[in-house]
């Protein structure tokens, strides 16, 4: 099927909503990832078609909600300029965010966002697969499952008999994977007054759900006072929410934070098909994405008569010091994870944890002299070797603890 009667056959797919009183629809979101992730849109690259097939079903899906506009005069889009290829070294483009716009006549407005560009046919050097060129990298976990969440929660709230005492923005942001081109230009382009804005909460990645610990990763959670009282309220019930302070990560919350704007970025958690081609439609748990979005919902609710939120600075610790990295182990570490130590979610093929026989699931307790307990001592100790240094690796699995030489 050529390209353009594939994007003639997406445009006419219309996910079925129901009439049954507001509640999140698993059957919505699955259709939407299948859509988004699907091979048709070659992994939504920055600039590439297959975005920009992306981006007409997102206006088609606010569209039929009956969301405002709000990108650039009576459009939804918002065009900004973008080099692509590896490090930004390609050639110069233009790309657009998807903005739509619920009306409640309040004094204040939330925003809600996502990105919905990937890493197209794995070129521009930001895969984990170890042969990634030519590959399609559908993204449905990053950022599918983000995307489907904007759409799910436009129409909720655009479907709501009782009007909420905020207006909602809705913004999926295009060149994300590259620096957060898109949130960042919004930002300094805004199609609204940010004094206005009330906070601001992102969605990456909330499509993986673990079913067993049920553990939901929310930051930004410093950046008011009022956060994490009211996440420890609503905490327990479905999920179990670990919170990070911090109002600087890597995804387009910062560009909000970076404005003074409070922020929360909902996560569910790292896995081995991160950035590679495996990130397929099948492997998202739809019946756990749908418990986070009635969490945001839950939040948002009862914060609803509140007082516009007080923004704090925070001491941002997840990026607390630049660094450069002479090495790196090829593991992808979770960031829900309670347990002392650096839990492994994912081991990158060709690379020297696995190597070494570090697996998926092992916990790293110590690298060379230095013991780690959390993320952090991990990035800390990375920066003390050299690259073709050999040194002694500690790692809990299940009940035994090894030693495991690696490489870098």
């Amino acid at each position: 099927m050529k390209t353009g009667k594939l994007l003639l056959f997406f445009l006419s797919i219309t996910i079925s909503y129901s009439v049954m009183g507001q509640k999140i629809e698993e059957k919505n979101l699955k259709g939407h990832i299948q859509i988004l992730a699907n091979d048709a849109m070659q992994g939504r690259q920055t600039g590439s078609e297959g975005e920009r097939m992306a981006l007409d079903y997102i206006k088609k899906q606010f569209t039929e909600l009956n969301l405002s506009p709000k990108g650039e005069g009576n459009a939804f889009e918002q065009s900004f300029p973008f080099k692509g290829g590896m490090h930004g070294t390609g050639a110069e483009g233009t790309v657009h965010n998807v903005v739509a716009y619920i009306d409640n006549q309040a004094s204040k407005t939330i925003i809600i966002g996502a990105h919905f560009d990937h890493l197209g046919l794995g070129e521009n050097g930001s895969s984990l697969d170890a042969n990634p060129q030519g590959k399609i990298h559908n993204g449905a976990d990053d950022n599918a499952s983000g995307v489907a969440g904007v759409i799910e929660l436009a129409r909720y709230f655009s479907k709501n008999k009782i009007k909420e005492n905020n207006n909602f923005l809705f913004i999926c942001f295009s060149g994300e994977e590259l620096g957060l081109f898109g949130s960042k230009y919004f930002t300094e382009h805004p199609t609204l007054d940010l004094n206005q804005v009330n906070y601001m909460i992102n969605m990456d990645m909330i499509g993986r759900l673990n079913p067993t610990t049920k553990s939901v990763s929310v930051s930004g959670t410093g950046t008011s006072p009022v956060w994490e009282p009211a996440l420890k309220s609503i905490s327990g019930t479905k999920l179990s929410i670990k919170t990070d302070s911090a109002g600087i990560g890597p995804s387009d919350h910062t560009s909000f934070y970076l404005k003074d704007i409070p922020v929360l970025h909902f996560f569910t958690g790292s896995h081995s098909d991160y950035h590679k081609p495996s990130d397929d439609w099948d492997k998202i748990n739809y019946a756990g994405e749908k418990e986070v979005l009635e969490l945001i919902v839950t939040l948002i609710e009862k914060l609803d008569k509140e007082p516009k939120l007080e923004f704090l600075a925070t001491k941002n610790k997840s990026m607390s010091s630049a660094r450069s990295f002479k090495v790196t182990l090829g593991v992808m570490p979770s960031y829900t994870s309670d347990a002392s130590g650096l839990l492994v979610d994912g081991v990158t093929e060709g690379r020297p944890a696995q190597k070494a026989g570090i697996e998926t699931g092992d916990i790293i307790i110590q690298i060379g002299e230095y013991p780690i307990q959390d993320i952090q001592n991990y990035m800390d100790a990375l920066g003390k070797f050299e690259k073709g240094q050999t040194v002694p690796v500690k790692v809990k699995r299940k009940r035994e603890v090894l030693t495991l030489d690696v490489t870098f």
